[in-house]
Formats: structure tokens, sequence, C-alpha cells
């Protein structure tokens, strides 16, 4: 063969089998550095720091922490009200301090534009919590608490008044017939910034709605044959009437004891309530003739409400009368509550003498 006809057979390379390979390779190399550019960048947002203030702020705003909330959701809220540059770096500073796990419930002041550190610390000291507390005793009426309210709250006791006098705004139970009277719970109670009389009142009627739900008062009352208004109509006569603890379940079986035989319970506490006195011992003639409902001297049977607000241990001697014949009670000394049962009128004739022999000597009565 010669020359030219070697030249002609020779098979013929095209370039397409290089272009291939140098693509492959520009496609390799490209998505190598694809994957590292996003290795990289993921690296640096790891650990890129999260906007934030320093410092511990200016002005003032106030944040709530609601029940249920974690550190997460305080991050939102205080990124919100522009506490905080940025929910995540509270959300690190959160997560590196475990006591802000423990961030109690409520009001707090803080400031505008707080670094992350500042705002925890400042939430996780419960001092910082802003709150006035006030306490209502028990067996005060509505009218004590209303005028205890507007001396310790901002609100006056016409605001308070009115509210009341449109009582399905504060959620009392059915059976209170739209009367207050009794069902404004006695406890502690901490007042946030943002009450309002409505809001006051009916946290008041829910913490008694709380404490009826544990003492289980609607059946227990129909057990007793008994409305469980009556029941806490009862336990107001042994909040008002007994003196320590100790008495109440006996003071409860004197009540029942009374109702039953069909005898008027003849409570001075009951003619305190319908002539407006506070804090007296015995009653007048004047008193004991005023035309009333919750006169007991004159009306048989129960006041047609609760006179006062009782606690826990009142309602429950409501609920479980000791077991006794008594049928009347004196406390022969108010000073000291010393109050002693009798099964006979007899009897307590003789404890009702002893607790003139104090009242002569005293200027309550």
């Amino acid at each position: 063969m010669d020359v030219e006809q070697e030249k002609r057979h020779r098979p013929r390379h095209s370039g397409l089998g290089c272009l291939a390979v140098v693509i492959a390779f520009a496609v390799l190399a490209g998505g190598a550095y694809v994957a590292y550019s996003s290795g990289v960048n993921a690296l640096k947002d790891r650990f890129r720091s999260a906007a934030d203030y320093s410092g511990k702020g200016t002005g003032s705003v106030l944040v709530e922490v609601k029940e249920g909330q974690s550190s997460s959701d305080i991050a939102d809220t205080l990124a919100k009200k522009k506490v905080v540059k940025s929910a995540e770096a509270f959300r690190d500073a959160a997560v590196q301090d475990g006591r802000a796990r423990n961030i109690q419930v409520g009001f707090y002041e803080m400031r505008h534009q707080m670094s992350a550190a500042s705002a925890l610390s400042l939430l996780i000291d419960p001092t910082n919590l802003l709150k006035d507390s006030v306490t209502f005793p028990e067996g005060w009426t509505v009218r004590q608490t209303v005028a205890h309210l507007a001396k310790k709250t901002d609100f006056s006791a016409r605001r308070y008044d009115r509210v009341l006098a449109r009582p399905e705004q504060i959620g009392l139970p059915s059976y209170a017939k739209g009367n207050p009277e009794g069902y404004l719970f006695p406890a502690t109670y901490d007042i946030p910034p943002d009450a309002t009389p409505r809001s006051i009142l009916k946290g008041m009627v829910d913490r008694y709605k709380e404490a009826s739900a544990q003492l289980d008062l609607e059946k227990k009352a129909a057990g007793l044959g008994r409305t469980p208004q009556e029941v806490m109509t009862v336990a107001s006569l042994i909040q008002s009437e007994a003196r320590f603890d100790k008495d109440f379940q006996k003071v409860s079986r004197v009540i029942y004891n009374r109702l039953d035989a069909g005898m008027p319970l003849q409570f001075d506490s009951t003619v305190h309530y319908a002539v407006g006195k506070d804090g007296s011992v015995g009653t007048s003639n004047t008193d004991r003739n005023i035309a009333s409902p919750y006169n007991t001297y004159k009306v048989r049977g129960l006041p047609p409400t609760p006179i006062a607000a009782p606690g826990n241990k009142a309602i429950e001697a409501a609920l479980n009368p000791a077991d006794g014949p008594w049928m009347y009670f004196v406390t022969t000394n108010p000073d000291t509550g010393v109050t002693k049962f009798a099964t006979t009128y007899k009897k307590h004739l003789k404890n009702v003498a002893a607790f003139k022999k104090w009242c002569s000597k005293s200027d309550t009565c």
C-alpha cells in the first residue's frame, strides 16, 4: 500500500472526545466549587454572631411573659417590642444560661435596645416582676372589698360598683343569681399593670370557682339536700360567727340542726349585715327589730344570700358539719374567741350570762 492509500484508510479522530472530557471536568469542578461555597457559607452562618445591641438600653417598655411561653416565644416578643435587636440573640443567650427556664409569668418593665444578655438578666430576676399584691381576709362583705380595692388600686369605688351592677361581666355562678355577695373569694391577689376593675373582680370570682371545684361543692351540696347557694350562705354564717377553725364544724351543725327544727337562727351577724355594721359584737333591741330578710331574729330560715365571703375552711365545714345535738352556741369572750355550745336552752342561758358579763366591761358592745 502506498503512502497515499495509507493516509486515505487511517481512522479519522474528531475533537469531540477531548471536548467531552473538558466539559465533564468543568462540570465536576463547578459542582465542587458550589459545594465548597455552600459549605463555607453554612459555616459562616453557623459561627456568625446574631444581631445584638450593646448595653442596657433606654426608655421603657412593658413586656408580658405569658403562661406556657418558651424562651423562644419570649425572644419573639422581645424582638417585636424592639427590646432586643434579634430574637436569635436572645435565644442564644437563653441557651447558654439554664436560669432562662425559670423566667416567671407576669409583667416586666424593660428598655428599648437592650443587649440580649441584659434583657435575660432582667427577666431571670423575680424581683423585677411588676405586681401589686392586695389581700382580702375571710368574712369581708362586697362593700368592704370594694372600699379596700379603691384604696389599693388606681380605680375608684364607683368604677367597681359599675362593674358589679352588671354582674354577668364577672362570671358569677348561676346559683348566685346575679348577687356577688360571698363570691369574691378571700385571698391575696397580684394586680398586674394592665388590670381593670372588671378583670380584678372576675379574677376573684374565678378563684372562688377554683375553690368550689376542688371542694366538689355542687355535688356535696346536693348530698346534703341543699343548693350550692344555701351551702355558701351557711359557710358565710360560719365565717362570721366562729372565731377558731376548730369550732367551724360544730357551728355548722348548730345551723343545720336549727334549720331542721324550724327554729330561727337568731344570729347577730345577719343583723349586723342588715344594718351595715362592721366589727361589732352583740345587737340592740332596735337592731333586732329591723324589717329585713337578713334579720334572722324575725325571719326563719337562711338569709337570702351569703352575708360575707367565706374561705376554704368555712365552705368545707358547711359541707361537712360535725355530728352532734347542739342547738345553741355563743362566744362568751370575744377577746379570746372562746365559744361554748349547748343542747338545752337552760345551759345556753348560762353561757349567754358569761357573754353579758364580758360585754359589761367592753366598749365594743
